[in-house]
């Protein structure tokens, strides 16, 4: 690993809505869900860009959406660029309901591909 932060050019983005009140439990879980799926589906179909950013020390960073519209659109972007994403649903067994879409993975990517999606959103 031994990378610079400097040196690191992939990244995996997590948007998180920031209109639902979830418990620091049930949004690193949405989180994770989220980085699971997107590592997964860049392995399958992206290989370079999945082992570069193993390498870098698979760097993620979180960030928020106002709403699920932005997230929709956040969605569409990546989709269109091509990117790994994964929206997460939540099978609403615990805090919230059924089939709520709670976050959205993009990457792992070169950084300036996520960045001109993302690059204008708020840390969570």
């Amino acid at each position: 690993m031994g990378v610079k932060k400097g040196e690191m050019q992939y990244k995996l983005v997590i948007v998180v809505r920031d209109d639902l009140k979830m418990s620091v439990g049930k949004l690193s879980a949405q989180v994770a869900h989220a980085a699971v799926s997107c590592a997964l589906e860049a392995k399958a179909k992206k290989t370079k860009w999945f082992s570069e950013w193993y390498n870098e020390g698979q760097r993620k960073v979180v960030l928020r959406a106002k709403d699920l519209e932005e997230l929709r659109e956040l969605n569409a972007l990546a989709s269109r660029a091509k990117l790994p994403h994964a929206l997460v649903t939540d099978a609403g067994l615990t805090e919230l309901p059924p089939s709520t879409t709670t976050c959205l993975g993009i990457g792992p990517a070169p950084e300036r591909e996520v960045d001109s999606i993302t690059g204008s959103l708020p840390l969570a």
